[in-house]
């Protein structure tokens, strides 16, 4: 393919692996800042691009966190979340399994019942108005400790809003070992949630085995070392435990060094079900449309082959089966009209 944008923008997907902060547009987080003006965050969402450009992980941690606190009140919330499925809209994003870390609001005042309440509003909302189903994963913040786990899984099991499947991990990975966590997924897990916790980001291969075995993880958050390990690679690959690759945010926080050499590629080659997504798509200059191309590019992909990386998403996805086929069989209907122009 000369040029796989044209194709990608119209193509039916679902996002797994996308951060509900992390997904405000410069826009709206030039709103919120002006909203807030004793944030250092910039009103101008053209000064927003410098100051999402990042030196390391650990700063792209202190200005995600500062956008965190722009987050004060319900309406803030409810803004952000309709607006990035607004974002999602334009791109054809179906489905969405949205990370969202409910313990960054509620330690900053924000009522936990009406924190509930404003994304449960514009899940519904979003669905009704704009097509794009949400599904919610409440992450646990690594690097807030064991108090946040704590909080996190309270939050989830006794006030769980309808639209939560999945339970997560996030934040740093250098020195915050996967099994203390363990406790909280066991109660999550039986409260129905799904695990899916970040791991082998920025650390090594045992940290995917660890989220595996101590946090019974169904799909691992990036996996960007899994190539390391080829009999983690082929356990992925046997299980069919699908990795949530982002390959432009593992650039921008410097976990992978030339996009040339992104392992996505030993994925596949090793029969791995990989998902594409974007992460925090504004503070890293992407978005969806974006990392598919990207990806295309990496594999050599046509637009049979982006369509079946599509497909991957909503297979790894926790939609129902009725929705997941669904999906898939718009995939299918456009890429063949597509093909026959």
């Amino acid at each position: 393919m000369t040029d796989p944008h044209p194709f990608i923008a119209g193509l039916p997907k679902a996002e797994l692996h996308v951060h509900h902060v992390g997904s405000a547009s410069p826009r709206i987080v030039a709103e919120l800042a002006a909203r807030h003006p004793d944030s250092k965050v910039p009103t101008d969402p053209e000064a927003l691009v410098d100051y999402f450009v990042f030196t390391d992980f650990a700063h792209f941690i202190e200005v995600y966190l500062s956008v965190v606190d722009l987050i004060r009140t319900p309406e803030d919330v409810r803004l952000l979340t309709y607006e990035v499925a607004r974002d999602m809209a334009r791109q054809n994003i179906r489905y969405a399994e949205l990370t969202v870390t409910p313990f960054s609001s509620t330690r900053r005042g924000i009522d936990e019942k009406a924190f509930m309440a404003a994304i449960e509003d514009a899940r519904l909302a979003a669905e009704s108005d704009l097509g794009v189903i949400l599904r919610w994963c409440f992450d646990i913040p690594g690097e807030a400790g064991l108090e946040a786990a704590e909080e996190t899984t309270r939050l989830a099991v006794d006030l769980r809003p309808e639209g939560l499947v999945s339970f997560g991990l996030g934040g740093p990975e250098i020195g915050v070992g996967r099994p203390q966590f363990k406790p909280y997924f066991d109660r999550a897990i039986a409260a129905g949630l799904h695990s899916v916790p970040h791991a082998g980001e920025t650390t090594g291969p045992q940290t995917i085995w660890d989220a595996l075995r101590e946090l019974r993880a169904e799909r691992i958050g990036h996996g960007t070392s899994a190539p390391r390990d080829p009999e983690l690679l082929a356990y992925l690959a046997e299980h069919r435990i699908p990795l949530e690759v982002c390959p432009t945010s593992n650039i921008a926080t410097r976990a992978v060094t030339d996009i040339e050499q992104h392992p996505i590629k030993e994925m596949v080659a090793a029969g791995v079900l990989v998902t594409v997504n974007s992460d925090d798509p504004p503070m890293f200059g992407t978005d969806l449309n974006n990392e598919y191309a990207v990806a295309a590019r990496l594999l050599e992909l046509d637009e049979r082959g982006i369509a079946e990386l599509a497909k991957n998403a909503v297979e790894a996805s926790f939609l129902d089966a009725a929705g997941k086929a669904r999906i898939a069989a718009e995939i299918d209907d456009y890429t063949a009209a597509w093909l026959a122009r």
